[in-house]
């Protein structure tokens, strides 16, 4: 028996079926079935279940997919203890983003090329993602650090934030359009104005989104969102054609010189991007190393 036979087992029982197991191991299917038959014959057991649509466990496998987990635990944690020692890190940490989240004021690109140079064995996996649905991977240890736009005012139990972006929310319009007509020279624009304009927005479950519909749920009244979109380029160009009202984070909303930003005041609405974790920290080395950088380099990021 060997450790890499228990890698490919637990990846089958993990994907639900030689496929998409073969392909998250860079592995041929017949390779890997092979290597699954072989460890049945040296146990002597089936430990899955060919029979069906989906590969299931046996009752033999159920006994002993917790014993094969805990092995590859303990050997990658002779691995860790050893790379302590060396100063080498390496594994694979993931690293949730929600779109657009750092803006111009920080390049999360160079950040993390830089970040690798120092630890070329370790696997940085970013996943783009809203942060509703961050938020509760990061709880379910599916995330190790996200970057997002806080939901709620209050954290969820269970999680800790930094917050590296506090701007007050503001719409971008085209010129011409009513919101401007007051005053020419205008740069602010009290919320009760947008209750009955249709408005450009990022999608539910953003930081912007939730705290742009707290705010009007407290004036009395629903946002008419007539357009979603996950990328603020993209809200800025759909106001640019005069499709409506973007709402923005202020600072980040002119679009090639064909929008005016109104910040939104009374009440005034704040957008923020935090780093995230779990606060009991990342598990591994390699992911607390990651947000040990990420919390000394994101306090600098200045505020909108």
């Amino acid at each position: 028996m060997e450790l890499r036979q228990l890698r490919y087992f637990v990846a089958v029982v993990d994907e639900g079926g030689f496929t998409r197991a073969a392909a998250r191991l860079h592995l041929a299917q017949p390779g890997l079935s092979a290597q699954i038959r072989q460890l049945e014959q040296e146990l002597g057991q089936p430990l899955l279940d060919r029979s069906r649509r989906s590969v299931t466990l046996t009752e033999t496998g159920r006994a002993v997919l917790p014993y094969a987990r805990a092995a590859l635990a303990a050997a990658d944690a002779v691995r860790q203890t050893v790379d302590a020692y060396t100063g080498l890190l390496r594994g694979r940490v993931s690293l949730g983003l929600v779109s657009g989240a750092t803006g111009n004021a920080f390049d999360i690109a160079s950040f993390l090329a830089d970040f690798h140079d120092a630890h070329p064995a370790l696997e940085i996996a970013l996943t783009e993602d809203t942060s509703e649905r961050m938020q509760a991977a990061l709880l379910a240890g599916e995330l190790d650090i996200a970057l997002l736009g806080p939901t709620d005012e209050v954290p969820p139990p269970g999680l800790s934030l930094q917050t590296v972006i506090d701007a007050p929310l503001a719409v971008a319009v085209a010129p011409g359009d009513p919101l401007l007509a007051p005053a020419g020279d205008r740069t602010s624009v009290p919320l009760a104005e947008l209750r009955d304009r249709a408005l450009i927005c990022l999608p539910r479950g953003t930081g912007v989104r939730a705290a742009l519909e707290r705010a009007c749920a407290q004036a009395g009244f629903r946002p008419r969102v007539t357009f979603e979109a996950a990328a603020p380029h993209v809200l800025a160009q759909l106001a640019a054609r005069g499709l409506g009202v973007a709402v923005l984070p202020a600072g980040r909303s002119p679009f090639d010189g064909q929008l005016r930003t109104l910040t939104i005041t009374r009440p005034g609405i704040r957008a923020r991007i935090a780093l995230a974790w779990r606060s009991n920290g990342p598990a591994s080395p390699a992911a607390r190393a990651l947000l040990d950088a990420l919390r000394g380099a994101l306090p600098a990021i200045p505020a909108g």
